[in-house]
């Protein structure tokens, strides 16, 4: 097997287990990666401002891929590296649509999720667990109306993340989104949808990411569990899905590990990395 070189991960429900915590067995596998002087890279649905402090201070953490692929960041100089965004015109198009529907959604602007009282205040009706609702209200600068705000500032955003009263409306969106021309439709959570500009995937940045760096792709792992990760999966050189994972992760990858909440990527790296030394 060809040294690895960028070791890329998925946060919620991949190196985070089911009550958002980094184990020490995880940080201490990334730990001895970044050792061996291995890019260790966050890859997450979340805008940069939402990764947890807990993975910024893991060794060897410098880039990150945030929105899925809409923006890769280097960590130090706060430089988005690459973009992919929904221009401010499709942004206003797709809140015209998701109105139509019992939804709660969300631009990523500037790194930075944006969200109204009347989303933010009522999180339990679109079935948002407590864990992601305290996320989420330490990610979001509340504004009194988001589609305003979008129209008001011209913004194009990363991403558009969107979650449901009623599964059927999910389904009857994601139907509807097939006739827009320019997104990416995935999901990483049952009760969500997350829209992207095309071209802005994790499979997408994390190759030219390596490329950047200087990496070959077959030198190149990730994990991940869900329909957001699948591209990713599919690009790297061992692409590894969670135990825990989604089965459309689980046929992109090359191998599946244990779930989030028994180590599975650390378990993974160690056999597949580390046992290699």
């Amino acid at each position: 097997m060809k040294k690895i070189g960028l070791i890329a991960f998925d946060l919620d429900g991949t190196i985070l287990d089911s009550r958002k915590n980094l184990t020490e067995r995880s940080l201490a596998a990334l730990s001895r990666c970044a050792q061996m002087g291995i890019q260790i890279v966050p890859a997450t649905g979340r805008a940069v401002d939402g990764i947890p402090g807990k993975i910024l201070a893991i060794p060897g953490v410098r880039y990150a891929i945030t929105t899925n692929g809409g923006a890769i960041v280097d960590l130090k100089t706060k430089e988005i590296l690459k973009s992919c965004t929904l221009s401010n015109a499709k942004v206003i198009e797709l809140i015209g649509i998701m109105k139509k529907y019992n939804a709660m959604y969300d631009p990523y602007i500037n790194g930075r999720g944006i969200s109204q009282p009347a989303f933010i205040e009522h999180m339990g009706n679109y079935g948002i667990e407590p864990l992601i609702q305290e996320m989420i209200r330490e990610t979001r600068d509340i504004v009194p109306d988001t589609e305003a705000f979008v129209r008001e500032t011209g913004s194009d955003a990363e991403k558009l993340n969107i979650f449901f009263m009623n599964l059927a409306d999910r389904e009857a969106l994601r139907e509807e989104l097939k006739q827009v021309e320019g997104i990416i439709v995935s999901s990483s959570l049952y009760n969500n949808l997350e829209l992207n500009a095309q071209g802005a995937t994790k499979g997408d940045a994390l190759l030219w990411l390596a490329d950047y760096l200087g990496i070959d792709r077959m030198a190149t792992m990730a994990f991940g569990d869900g329909e957001n990760d699948v591209s990713m999966l599919k690009a790297a050189g061992i692409g590894v899905a969670m135990g825990n994972g989604g089965d459309s992760a689980k046929k992109a990858a090359d191998e599946v590990t244990l779930s989030n909440d028994r180590d599975g990527v650390a378990a993974a790296i160690e056999r597949l990395v580390l046992d290699l030394i």
